[in-house]
Parts: C-alpha cells; structure tokens; sequence
C-alpha cells in the first residue's frame, strides 16, 4: 500500500518518463487532448495536473495544458523520481536518532547526507540507511520507505520516519493540512530591513534551468507556497533569520528567500556562493571564502519540527542546535561585524 503524501525540499534532477515528438501532419491542438492520444490509461486531469505542476515540457520548455502543439514540437514528462523502482540496497549507515517508539522515529540528518536515492545518489543514503536499520516500513507514493518529508542533502536538521501504515497516513494528512510545525534557520545575504514578514508566490521549475525553482505570478503556474520569516539577528551583510513553513514546496526557503533579494549564504545553485553584498577589498574576499570553507553549503537547518503522535494524538515538538559549520560561520561573522564598519545600504 502507498500513500498520496507531500514530500517537501525535493533535491533531485528530473527523470524523463515519456517523450514524442509530433509528427509532421499535426493540425495544431492543445497539448492534454495530444497526449491523451499517445499515453496508456491517462486521463484528461491527470495530464492537466502534470502540467499545472511544471511537469510538462515542449522543446525543454514547461507549458500549460492549453499549449497547442504543432509539428516538430518534443513532448516530453519530466518527473522527481525514476521510472522504474529502484532496489534499495540496505546499507550500514549511522543515524542520529533524536526519539523513536513504535510508530515513528525522528531523525536529526547532518548536512551533505542524500534522502533517498536518486539521479547520481543510489547508494549511501538515508533511505538506505533506513532499509538496513528496520524491517517493513511503509511506502509513500514514490516507493521510499518510511519518508513522510525530506530536506536537501546540504540542509541539516530534524526529519521524521514512519515506521508503520497507519502512522504514515496521519503524518501526510497533518503536512498536507499544514498543522505541522517546521522551523528553518538561515543565514541569508544582505540587510533585512523588516523585523518580521510573509513571503508568498507559486513555485514552480524554472523557466530556463530546471534544476532550479522559481515564483510565478501567475496562479495557473506550479504549487502556492507560504514562508514566514523573522529577523534573528543582523550581521551586517548578511542576516540570520528563522523561517516557518506553511506549504513544503521544492526547495521553497531557497527560492522564497532570493525571490525577495535575500539567496541564502553559500547557496551554490540559487548563486549564494557568490559575494551579493559587501565591499571590493581584497581582506573581505579572503574573509568570504573562510566563511565558505567554514560552512561548504547553504547556510540553512530545519531547527524544530513538530506534530501530533498519530498514537497518543500528543503535540510533540523536537529542537536541535546548529551544527558545527553553521555555527562557526556565524562567530566569524560576529567577530567581522565588530570589527568593521560596515554600510548595512550595501
């Protein structure tokens, strides 16, 4: 048995599960009746859904379903996971296990550690980890044991595991109706000037690089996402900041976060590994690429993370500290800012 559950932070590179291309004769017609023609068993939503969520692609191009089609156009479905099922190699791994009982374990994940397996990550994973370290757990609707959410490989922090089908089944309905409690820290580039605010927008595949994600105005596009962030402390050119999450999207912090000018620090992908904001002297550079050295990834960790045991319908919340890179970052950064004038207008 699998479960429709949400799975949030998605890190992966996308996987091609169908591809035509038009044939020469084709009068021009919108692209869900197209595929209805040429997929086994599909429907007219289903294709309409897959494009709502950026899954449809013509010539490397997400479309909507009312895209006309013409000759020569490449179809294709582009989608997070494999189209075949992998077999998941049990694998020997240590697990920081923060608290475990009959139904579920929470497991606090160090950065640079992958989910599940995927594009170029199929073996040393949690997933793996998990199919060594416990018998039966349940599937999700990818076929990955036990996985109820995830984070990024490079994000630290507080993940929870299903261990039975029941227990599956109440986590997803409890993320799907966004009454979980999930907080982020994050050390992002530039002043945050608000105390406290509300960042909305759809997210969906970028336009031009799918491997990343990027906010649409347009509601007909991807997935609505909601992030809450308040100010912890300001550094200067960089601020740390504590976000909740309301929806789960792909990589939705990230994108959230330099959609309102503030990418997260050492974000390689979203171009937070780059110097957004400061000075041009040389000593600032070299003290940039310390703090990189000292935190090799983006600066972001899933510091709380809370719901209702789907057992004794107990809240339970769970906390961690930063790890060590994260935390070393920020004394440098404690130690510049005093040290330096700094104009927080840069």
């Amino acid at each position: 048995m699998s479960n429709n559950v949400e799975l949030p932070e998605l890190d992966d590179d996308l996987f091609e599960h169908f591809k035509v291309e038009v044939p020469k004769g084709q009068a021009l017609l919108r692209i869900d009746k197209f595929l209805m023609g040429f997929i086994q068993n599909a429907t007219r939503n289903k294709i309409q859904t897959a494009a709502s969520n950026g899954d449809i692609y013509v010539n490397d191009v997400p479309v909507k379903s009312n895209y006309r089609v013409k000759p020569y156009d490449v179809v294709r479905i582009m989608l997070t996971h494999p189209p075949y099922e992998n077999t998941i190699l049990p694998e020997n791994i240590p697990l920081d296990i923060v608290y475990e009982d009959d139904a579920l374990l929470v497991i606090n994940k160090p950065p640079n550690f992958v989910v599940h397996p995927g594009h170029g990550n199929y073996t040393g994973t949690l997933v793996n980890a998990l199919a060594y370290h416990f018998d039966n757990l349940p599937m999700n609707s990818s076929e990955r044991p036990g996985l109820v959410h995830r984070i990024d490989k490079d994000t630290s922090g507080l993940l929870v595991v299903a261990k039975t089908e029941a227990s599956m089944t109440h986590l997803a309905k409890q993320f799907e109706a966004k009454t979980t409690e999930r907080e982020y820290i994050a050390l992002v580039w530039g002043n945050v000037k608000q105390d406290e605010g509300t960042i909305t927008g759809n997210i969906a595949r970028h336009v031009k690089d799918r491997m990343q994600m990027a906010v649409f105005a347009d509601p007909e596009i991807g997935k609505p996402a909601i992030t809450h962030y308040k100010v912890l402390e300001r550094l200067g050119y960089v601020t740390l900041i504590s976000c909740k999450l309301e929806t789960g999207r792909t990589h939705q912090i990230r994108v959230h976060l330099k959609h309102i000018g503030h990418t997260i620090f050492n974000d390689e992908r979203y171009g937070g590994d780059l110097i957004l904001k400061g000075t041009t002297f040389t000593k600032y550079k070299q003290f940039i690429d310390n703090c990189f050295k000292t935190l090799p990834r983006q600066a972001l960790h899933a510091k709380t993370l809370g719901f209702i045991h789907p057992v004794t319908n107990e809240f339970m919340r769970f906390d961690t500290t930063l790890p060590q890179d994260f935390a070393d970052c920020i004394e440098k950064w404690h130690n510049y800012s005093k040290s330096h004038e700094i104009d927080e207008n840069d």
